[in-house]
């Protein structure tokens, strides 16, 4: 009696938790007139919903109770969510699918005639997978949720994007107010503080939904484009991230977070040039702001504030300052995903100067097919607009830009990263090094003189350290490539430059040859001694706590829980 009674009970519990889990796909058939509004035929639509309803709650129920049933092989209680899971599933689906009719002409995939019947569809099987999952893989719910708040994330987002872009829209600065409030709040959302796979999902699911909109949007011809220059970027991302992970393993959760981070820190530079590119004007309660091409407010700065400098002095001065102002938002970018991602699982200085490189190779792989003159003009000037592909010359511009702009953004993360590690670990770096004798005269001169803790000006000195290094190799960089552009005759040799002779050697050196050597040799010369510095490679634990560390093994038994 007590095992008939045991059958019985797992049976009602599987149709009741089948019937709860259907429940995403009859909300679309309850209400078909708000719903189905645009569809031809709300009544085959709804009976066809009506239906399919029936058919996954059969078979809901039956796959749980067969689930239930295998405790009785194993002799131990089978895993099943609880009910608050299943039900915060439905009620995210639900949600997320009302949330999808207000962002219709944002979303290109629910777009246009049938986009409310897409969306019910796509989120009702998507609520429907998410139960089943959650049945069948214990940690699918940290999944769940983090598909959930992704896509949340990019309605809010990309919904903000077209109220600001469309013209048709009239701007209201209390809207407008309201809006980068939230947009502010939503980025910092977005890298909440989660463990790393949920927060990787998180992101991930942010990006792919950007990708398919974006992809979606274009015409087919382009979409080509854009697929496989996606495709050709992705793979000299992959060899830089296999040659530095080399040096030191890493969870591959970490490694996927940081990499997502590393794509989406190119969002604020990518905004602002939108922006500006569309002449958007931000309108407030009190005064509006109009965002400004860097090149054009630097030449206003240098003409109308430095005595002087005119002419061509005025131009590499102006050049010079926009390449450092943009230097230091995608440094400063870099830094923030580096620290909001990755803050807890440091271990080492090692770590953080391995994960900033991952960030780094993320920002170069979104750049590179982001950018419209980087390799996706590549792919349309020499393989899809001439009548005979151009490999050569593909292959050529697809390799300086994978090996050289890679590496200087590499090279400039790695350093500001280095030199964050030791912000972060500062009380034990500073405790060793006063053992070993080595002073720091800063931060021991205002500890004398105004009484500052030495370790927290130690502390702000990296951290300015690292953050002007940075800017400055990246800044250098991007003016020196520009230099030959910017100089009378635009010299291409360091003969053209010094106006040698015809036969000249010169002739045969090349002005990027400078700054490439220096950048692809001496960068890989300074990370590999920062890498095998015994001082960054010292494990020092976890931060848990302001200046409190644990032992790395510990801590993530107990994130784990």
């Amino acid at each position: 009696m007590k095992q008939i009674l045991q059958i019985v009970n797992r049976r009602l519990n599987a149709c009741f938790v089948a019937l709860i889990s259907a429940i995403p796909v009859p909300v679309a058939a309850a209400t078909p007139d708000q719903l189905f509004i645009q569809s031809g035929d709300k009544n085959a639509s709804t009976i066809m919903l009506a239906v399919t309803f029936v058919i996954i709650a059969a078979i809901l129920a039956r796959i749980s109770i067969r689930v239930m049933n295998r405790s009785k092989e194993t002799d131990a209680a089978p895993y099943l969510p609880s009910f608050t899971v299943i039900i915060t599933t439905v009620i995210c689906a639900a949600g997320l699918f009302f949330l999808s009719l207000k962002t219709m002409g944002g979303i290109v995939l629910f777009d246009g005639p049938s986009g409310v019947t897409r969306a019910a569809i796509f989120f009702g099987s998507m609520g429907l997978a998410s139960v089943f999952a959650e049945f069948l893989w214990p940690r699918a719910k940290h999944y769940v949720f983090g598909f959930s708040i992704g896509t949340l994330v990019t309605f809010i987002l990309v919904g903000f994007y077209y109220m600001l872009f469309d013209r048709t829209v009239q701007q209201d600065p209390f809207f407008m107010a309201l809006g980068i409030v939230c947009v502010i709040m939503t980025w910092r959302f977005l890298f909440g503080p989660w463990r790393p796979r949920v927060k990787a999902a998180v992101l991930g699911t942010f990006i792919l939904w950007l990708g398919i909109h974006m992809i979606l949007k274009e015409a087919p011809t382009e979409r080509s484009a854009r697929m496989l220059a996606t495709l050709i970027a992705f793979i000299p991302a992959v060899i830089w991230c296999m040659l530095f992970l080399k040096e030191h393993k890493q969870r591959l959760s970490l490694v996927i977070l940081m990499f997502f981070a590393g794509m989406l820190s190119t969002a604020p530079i990518l905004f602002y040039d939108a922006m500006v590119r569309h002449k958007v004007e931000l309108q407030f309660f009190l005064f509006s702001i109009t965002p400004e091409n860097f090149t054009r407010s630097s030449n206003a700065f240098v003409t109308g504030n430095l005595v002087g400098v005119t002419g061509m002095k005025s131009t590499l001065v102006a050049t010079l300052i926009s390449f450092m102002i943009v230097g230091l938002i995608e440094e400063f970018s870099k830094f923030w995903v580096l620290r909001k991602s990755g803050r807890k699982f440091f271990s080492s200085i090692d770590d953080v100067l391995q994960l900033g490189i991952i960030v780094a190779i993320g920002f170069a792989f979104a750049e590179n097919v982001m950018n419209p003159s980087y390799f996706l003009a590549f792919v349309r000037s020499y393989l899809i607009n001439p009548e005979v592909p151009q490999w050569g010359a593909f292959m050529g511009n697809v390799l300086g830009r994978a090996i050289l702009t890679n590496m200087v953004h590499i090279l400039s993360t790695g350093v500001l990263a280095y030199f964050y590690g030791k912000m972060l670990f500062a009380g034990p770096v500073l405790e060793e090094e006063h053992k070993a004798g080595k002073i720091h005269p800063i931060p021991l001169a205002l500890h004398k003189i105004l009484r500052l803790p030495e370790k927290m000006v130690f502390r702000r000195e990296n951290m300015v350290l690292g953050l002007a290094s940075a800017v400055l190799l990246h800044g250098m960089f991007n003016f020196l490539v520009t230099l030959p552009d910017l100089l009378p005759g635009n010299p291409r040799t360091l003969g053209d430059l010094f106006a040698s002779g015809p036969d000249s050697p010169l002739h045969y050196i090349a002005l990027l040859i400078i700054p490439s050597m220096f950048y692809v040799v001496g960068g890989f010369w300074i990370l590999s001694m920062l890498f095998y510095k015994k001082q960054c490679m010292k494990e020092r634990g976890v931060l848990v706590v302001t200046d409190q560390f644990v032992s790395q093994e510990s801590f993530y038994a107990q994130y784990a829980k």
